[in-house]
């Protein structure tokens, strides 16, 4: 029976990316039947909402969604399409596994982390207006109830994958009452997992410690502000966001992402590096219980990146599409 799943072809680069990973998951052969539902530019250029209700509530139905990356207009006072998806969708998990991929070449060996990032409350709960003409406030927004369901997520994970460790980062030196609240939170979580290690650590010298002694590091469960920035570090520790790959879970649905821009600019140029939405969408794969189509589209892709043929984000000159053909010739033997 084939796997329904919502998709968003997305904005810029968005509709390359997606044919690409489309064309790979054929020729693994999962069965898949793709439910196109709307988001993004195109919508807003349309007069409609930049997310629709109806994509929102298909998304509910479906239970799962895979999505290009979209555009958010600049200066028209238009929300997020991705901070839209995660409110209503309730996608309160980011989740970012960060390792090192052959014919990648950085200063950083032996990757191996995930980064679990609460994605609904913080600053992005966008709760912001003006006291006087010239003076703006932002409320930062913690609960426990936010920070205890991201922390038993990073916890469940680590115990389901025979990871050894779960890190809080927080600034509860400085925001003694909301990051206090996190880091208590976390550390009263990890009471209900002795089997794991928990440690926590300051956000701006965690940030210092992943570029030092990374290999100290296994999860990292963090808020969404401190998430957002150092999971694009981390992002750039594995060769940049064209390979870093993204997953949002809730409750009741999940949706999976490549966490880069839409690229406008080389919309059309068949140059963009379709990795970081091909290994978002293995994630999908895994999470619909295509644990060996998972494995057998990395293994291929880290193949055929192995020898040489890579995008010219990570040092490469293949197109779009000829990587895409490499790791399907790969899939096939």
């Amino acid at each position: 029976m084939a796997h329904k799943v919502c998709l968003i072809r997305g904005d810029g680069t968005g509709p390359e990316l997606v044919a690409a990973v489309e064309k790979i998951i054929s020729t693994a052969q999962v069965d898949i039947e793709w439910i196109e539902v709307e988001a993004g530019l195109k919508c807003v250029e349309a007069g409609k909402p930049i997310v629709p209700e109806e994509t929102i509530a298909k998304i509910k139905e479906i239970g799962i969604g895979l999505k290009g990356p979209m555009t958010t207009p600049i200066g028209k006072g238009s929300v997020s399409p991705n901070v839209t998806l995660r409110k209503k969708l309730d996608l309160y998990a980011c989740v970012r596994p960060v390792r090192s991929l052959p014919g990648v070449e950085t200063p950083f060996k032996d990757l191996d982390m995930v980064l679990f990032r609460e994605n609904t409350e913080d600053l992005y709960a966008q709760i912001e207006y003006m006291v006087t003409p010239t003076v703006a406030q932002s409320i930062k927004l913690i609960s426990e109830f936010g920070t205890e369901r991201i922390a038993r997520a990073a916890f469940e994970y680590a115990r389901k994958h025979g990871r050894k460790k779960v890190t809080a980062v927080h600034k509860a030196n400085i925001m003694k009452i909301a990051d206090g609240l996190f880091l208590r939170t976390c550390q009263k979580v990890a009471q209900d997992y002795p089997d794991i290690e928990f440690g926590d650590n300051i956000v701006d010298n965690q940030c210092m410690q992943l570029v030092t002694r990374w290999k100290s590091y296994d999860v990292l469960v963090l808020p969404n502000l401190y998430g957002d920035i150092v999971s694009d570090l981390a992002a750039g520790m594995m060769g940049g966001l064209g390979v870093a790959p993204g997953a949002n879970y809730g409750a009741k649905c999940a949706v999976f992402e490549a966490v880069h821009g839409s690229a406008p600019k080389y919309a059309g140029l068949n140059k963009v590096n379709p990795v970081a939405l091909l290994f978002s969408a293995t994630l999908m794969l895994d999470h619909l219980g295509e644990n060996q189509a998972r494995k057998d589209i990395e293994g291929a892709t880290e193949a055929v990146m192995g020898r040489g043929i890579k995008t010219y984000d990570i040092g490469g000159s293949t197109s779009t599409t000829d990587f895409a053909d490499a790791v399907c010739a790969e899939l096939k033997g």
